[in-house]
């Protein structure tokens, strides 16, 4: 295997395939730092994707989201399969608190080889979190990988796009937790396919699961009505059952021809997703250093100029549309 500033594109993605982790190590380095090189590898591996089964896994911080993963590492490896982890973090660069906690509770699963966990956080990447991760994720499943968990670090925008590309979303909570009941209340319900409420020695434990429970109710529409498991991961307790449900989805999504429908949508929506991401950052440089466009937002501002004119205005110079291609704001 090469050293490591001996690498090309061409034998990182052999490493890669090979499952080598200093080459998995040095692949997701590029891709959060958004090297040219990183691209190259994930095109050249791409074609030997689509096997691993991922599942995201989030929730409100401290609700135990790292400690459950790792006891659901220990189930899995039990059935003989490999893992990867990825746990994002998509707070400050400069504020680590999180990931190196993640990388303590993690800690028992890091020698062994069946194993590969990185924390991930944004690093300015240029096109998000949601790029840096999807990158990620193709590298462990070209890797060989049966299984991936990508882990979240709260419930807000950024992570609901990074599960976005999970088969199965496991969404973490736990009593007594003001987090946890306004993630009831925000909407947060329709995202998981299972709920685990950790841990389940807390007073409240069956008074949340009675909440929870009732609010998933209320979508009766749903195929798949997602299943609720108190556990309590430091022991190891529901984690059994927890992962038979994770599996009873994946079962779900099989046995309806769900699954492929699942990953086509969710690698569109990753593709417009990181698009999307481009175009901004590419709209608010030229701004930036364009003092015609500098002006028409000097004119907004001044109430000389309504935001939707200069949205036009900008639009058209910066991705050169014509009349054509211009949309309906009326």
């Amino acid at each position: 295997m090469a050293k490591r500033r001996d690498w090309t594109s061409e034998t990182l993605a052999a490493g890669v395939r090979e499952g080598d982790r200093r080459a998995l190590a040095r692949a997701i380095t590029l891709v959060e730092n958004g090297d040219p090189m990183a691209y190259e590898v994930v095109r050249e591996v791409y074609p030997e994707t689509g096997s691993a089964y991922v599942v995201g896994v989030t929730g409100p911080p401290g609700v135990g989201k790292s400690s459950l993963i790792a006891a659901l590492i220990r189930q899995v490896r039990e059935a003989g399969k490999t893992l990867g982890v990825i746990s994002v973090d998509p707070s400050s660069p400069f504020s680590k608190g999180a990931l190196l906690g993640d990388r303590i509770r993690l800690a028992e699963h890091f020698l062994d080889p069946g194993v590969f966990i990185r924390s991930m956080g944004t690093r300015g990447h240029l096109g998000g979190l949601a790029e840096a991760t999807l990158q990620a994720l193709l590298v462990l499943d070209a890797a060989g990988k049966d299984i991936v968990f990508i882990e979240t670090v709260g419930t807000g925008q950024s992570e609901v796009e990074v599960i976005g590309i999970a088969d199965t979303v496991l969404l973490v909570l736990m009593p007594g937790s003001g987090d946890s009941i306004q993630a009831l209340k925000a909407g947060i319900m329709e995202i998981p396919d299972v709920i685990a409420i950790n841990k389940k020695d807390h007073p409240a434990a069956k008074t949340m699961l009675n909440e929870v429970r009732s609010i998933l109710s209320l979508d009766r529409e749903r195929a798949w009505q997602p299943p609720i498991i108190l556990t309590e991961a430091v022991e190891g307790d529901g984690v059994a059952a927890l992962w038979a449900k994770v599996e009873a989805h994946r079962d779900h999504l099989d046995s309806e021809g769900l699954l492929e429908e699942r990953r086509r949508k969710n690698l569109a929506g990753e593709v417009f997703a990181v698009a999307s991401a481009r175009a901004k950052a590419h709209l608010e440089r030229a701004v930036e250093h364009d003092p015609e466009l500098q002006r028409v937002l000097d004119e907004v501002q001044r109430r000389e100029l309504d935001p939707l004119t200069a949205v036009q205005e900008i639009m058209d110079k910066v991705f050169k549309l014509g009349d054509g291609d211009r949309p309906n704001t009326r």
